[in-house]
């Protein structure tokens, strides 16, 4: 495993989501306070602000915008349902153009009155709808393969090979994938497919966690890193190995974190950071 030592946060990237408490200007004193140099920006946290100005605010405090989170959600048995999801994923390029990022992450969706193959095939054809307005825009857009838990309703895409299935059929430089070791981490294919993602140009992004056991809630339960399972150090070398070298970024949805004093939960971040990743 050739793997360097953290010694530095120019490549930490942490998510609104994971600080959910604080709003964006909170979000972006704090981390530039803390040293923290890049920020995925959820969409909820763009609410009734001029989308523009918050761009210049976050770059302002020394923060790269890494990505917007999320485009996506795409399957439905309901036609109009479908055409809304496209208006939507267009009005998140719209709002990552303004924004000043260059990358979606998609969290392709699921319906569960209908098969798993329907689903994917109607996620592939959004994707292809709203790829011309992505690259129009130059916006990359990365899809983020889930945990089978979640195959139900919020993705059908739930491996990695999947997922860079799709990029490779949609045949484009603007569609990619995501890698997010809290849904990765327990494929037996996944070191074989991050290479396959880094040979081909396809990884955009890289997102860690941790899977604590036991997992009280599917979702908001994630673990900060160190309390886990996942094997980081070994992950991060393989995707490395594959030529990615852009921000490592902390995305925690935990309900226990966001009850706690974010200061310090910051804190515990940047320290686990340095430590486990």
């Amino acid at each position: 495993m050739n793997l360097q030592p953290i010694t530095d946060l120019q490549r930490l990237c942490i998510h609104t989501i994971t600080v959910k408490p604080w709003n964006i200007g909170e979000i972006a004193a704090n981390f530039s306070s803390a040293g923290v140099k890049g920020i995925t920006v959820w969409r909820d946290t763009l609410a009734g602000r001029d989308i523009r100005q918050t761009g210049r605010m976050l770059r302002d405090h020394g923060l790269s915008i890494v990505s917007l989170c999320r485009g996506g959600f795409f399957p439905s048995a309901d036609r109009a349902r479908r055409r809304a999801a496209i208006d939507d994923n267009r009005k998140a390029i719209e709002e990552a153009h303004e924004l000043g990022t260059d990358l979606i992450v998609l969290v392709c969706g699921a319906d569960p009155s209908q098969s798993l193959e329907d689903s994917r095939k109607q996620i592939h054809d959004g994707i292809a709808s709203v790829l011309p307005d992505a690259e129009s825009a130059g916006v990359r857009l990365a899809i983020e393969p889930l945990h089978p838990m979640f195959a139900d309703t919020r993705s059908a895409i739930n491996t990695l090979a999947q997922a860079n299935d799709l990029a490779e059929i949609l045949e484009s430089p603007s569609a990619g994938v995501a890698v997010d070791v809290y849904h990765l981490w327990w494929d037996p294919d996944l070191e074989k497919e991050i290479k396959r993602s880094g040979k081909n140009g396809k990884l955009f992004a890289y997102h860690v966690s941790d899977w604590k056991s036991p997992t009280v809630d599917m979702l908001n339960d994630r673990g900060l890193m160190g309390e886990g399972c996942i094997p980081l150090k070994k992950i991060r070398s393989w995707v490395e190995d594959s030529g990615f070298s852009g921000f490592i970024e902390v995305e925690i949805f935990s309900d226990i974190y966001w009850s706690r004093d974010q200061h310090s939960f910051l804190q515990d971040i940047v320290s686990s950071y340095k430590k486990y990743v």
